[in-house]
């Protein structure tokens, strides 16, 4: 899969492509299967809410789930990454945030390159996320929320927010967020489970909490060019993954040809 000229445009410019219904829903389904089992799991990996239960990210997951496994090399999400980076990836960070109903924890406004730079010292903001929306995500729900062209800044100052929530986070504050969103705007990308989001590596962005009745399910998958490797492994490596190895994509269809035993 490649993206068109417009979409290139689009991502330079705006710092996202929004893709709705890039996956189908039984493949969403086959996916959606194993969360039960993964949000389960008592390991390091699944990082909860400050209530103890409700799951708030699974990092790393296709590590120890055959569709997720699958998802980090399927062709619609690594090509077009590939396209944009040019050249070889390497998963990054690989993590599903489960924004439960009633339960789901804000994510504070904040760049991503900005942690992969001081946390991890990646050299260039030559990464970038792709989700993939594995229920529904409406304006009710805690959709995530970006500032266009807000990429074009650079890495900006940011404070380490240990309190907020139950996970730290480098964060912007008030007066640059609003600066920002004046020049910009902001947006919601909604659509049904199976929509992909690309946005760039330094787009401001950030989730309310969900308060609905309806969870709001999103894998999120840090792909960095394999030139642009982590030099700094302070974080735990299920958080900032150290395997440089380029991605090789699998079929189109291996998310519905499940026959293989999980991975461990």
């Amino acid at each position: 899969m490649q993206l068109s000229e417009d979409q290139v445009r689009q991502f330079e410019e705006q710092g996202y492509v929004f893709l709705p219904s890039q996956f189908t829903e039984a493949e969403v389904a086959a996916m959606k299967a194993d969360i039960p089992r993964i949000f389960a799991m008592d390991r390091q990996e699944v990082w909860r809410e400050k209530d103890g239960k409700s799951v708030r990210t699974a990092f790393a997951a296709h590590t120890y789930s055959e569709p997720f496994h699958r998802l980090a090399h399927h062709p619609r999400m690594i090509e077009p990454v590939k396209q944009l980076l040019g050249g070889d990836v390497y998963v990054h960070q690989f993590k599903i945030n489960g924004k439960e109903a009633f339960e789901g924890d804000v994510w504070q406004w904040h760049q991503d390159y900005g942690t992969w730079k001081r946390d991890d010292d990646m050299p260039e903001p030559r990464a970038m996320n792709i989700s993939v929306f594995l229920d529904e995500v409406t304006e009710f729900n805690g959709a995530l929320m970006i500032i266009p062209g807000s990429h074009k800044a650079g890495v900006l100052e940011a404070g380490h927010d240990l309190e907020t929530t139950s996970y730290p986070l480098w964060t912007l504050d008030k007066e640059t967020v609003a600066r920002l969103a004046d020049e910009g705007g902001i947006v919601a990308p909604k659509g049904p489970a199976g929509s992909m989001l690309m946005f760039h590596g330094n787009i401001v962005h950030a989730s309310p909490p969900n308060i609905s009745p309806w969870r709001r399910m999103i894998t999120y998958i840090s792909l960095c060019h394999c030139d642009n490797h982590i030099r700094q492994f302070k974080r735990p490596e299920w958080i900032a993954h150290r395997d440089f190895t380029p991605i090789e994509c699998m079929a189109d269809d291996c998310l519905l040809d499940l026959s293989r035993q999980p991975a461990e």
